[in-house]
C-alpha cells in the first residue's frame, strides 16, 4: 500500500534537513555569542576588540551563506535571533564610532533583522547613556538622547505589528528613560 522508495527518499530529505538545522543553530549561536560580547566591549570603551570579534562575526555569516544558502539559513528561528542581535551590536558600534545608521555591507540582512536592532539599539545607548551620567558626561547624555530621538522619529512611520511591534514598544519605553534621566540632570543643574 505505501511506496517504500517514497518513505526512503522521505527519510534521507529529512535527515539531511535536520543535519543542516543542527548546524545552521550551531553557527548562529556563535554569531548570538559574539554579538553580545561585542556589546560588552563597547560598552566597556574597547573598540578594537568590537571591531575584531564584528570581523569574526562576518565571516561565520559568510560560512552560512556558502554552506547552506540565504533562504536556508534565514528559515532557522536562531539564525534570525543571531542576525537581529548582530544588528544591533553592529549598529551600537557604527553609532560610537560616529558612523551613520545604514545598511550594513558585510551581512546580507532582511528588514527584520534591521528593524528589531535598531529597537533594541535604543536600549543599549540608554545604558550607554546611564554610564556617562554617572561618569559626569552629562553632554553624552544630550547627545544619545536625540540620536535616540532620531531613530523613534524613523521607527513611527513604520505600522509594526507582531513581534516587532513588542520590539517597538521597548524602544519607545527606553525614549521615555532617556527623557526621564535628561530632565532629572537639567532639574540638578
Amino acid at each position: 500500500m505505501i511506496n517504500k522508495k517514497f518513505i526512503k527518499n522521505l527519510k534521507k530529505e529529512y535527515d539531511k534537513r535536520e543535519d543542516q538545522r543542527t548546524q545552521i543553530i550551531s553557527l548562529s549561536s556563535s554569531i548570538l555569542h559574539n554579538s553580545k560580547r561585542i556589546i560588552f566591549s563597547l560598552h566597556r570603551g574597547d573598540i578594537k576588540e568590537a571591531k575584531e570579534k564584528l570581523s569574526e562575526t562576518e565571516k561565520t555569516f559568510k560560512k552560512l551563506e556558502k554552506k547552506f544558502g540565504h533562504k536556508r539559513i534565514t528559515e532557522e528561528g536562531s539564525y534570525r535571533a543571531g542576525a537581529e542581535e548582530y544588528t544591533e551590536a553592529k549598529m551600537f558600534y557604527l553609532v560610537l564610532t560616529g558612523k551613520k545608521i545604514d545598511r550594513i555591507k558585510e551581512v546580507d540582512l532582511d528588514f527584520n533583522s534591521y528593524l528589531g536592532g535598531l529597537c533594541d539599539l535604543s536600549g543599549e545607548l540608554v545604558r550607554k547613556a546611564v554610564n556617562e551620567a554617572a561618569s559626569g558626561n552629562l553632554s553624552e547624555v544630550k547627545k544619545i538622547k536625540e540620536i535616540i530621538n532620531e531613530i523613534m522619529s524613523e521607527l513611527t512611520e513604520f505600522d509594526m505589528v507582531g513581534y516587532l511591534r513588542t520590539k517597538y514598544d521597548q524602544a519607545k519605553h527606553n525614549l521615555r528613560k532617556i527623557e526621564q534621566i535628561d530632565y532629572e540632570i537639567k532639574i540638578r543643574d
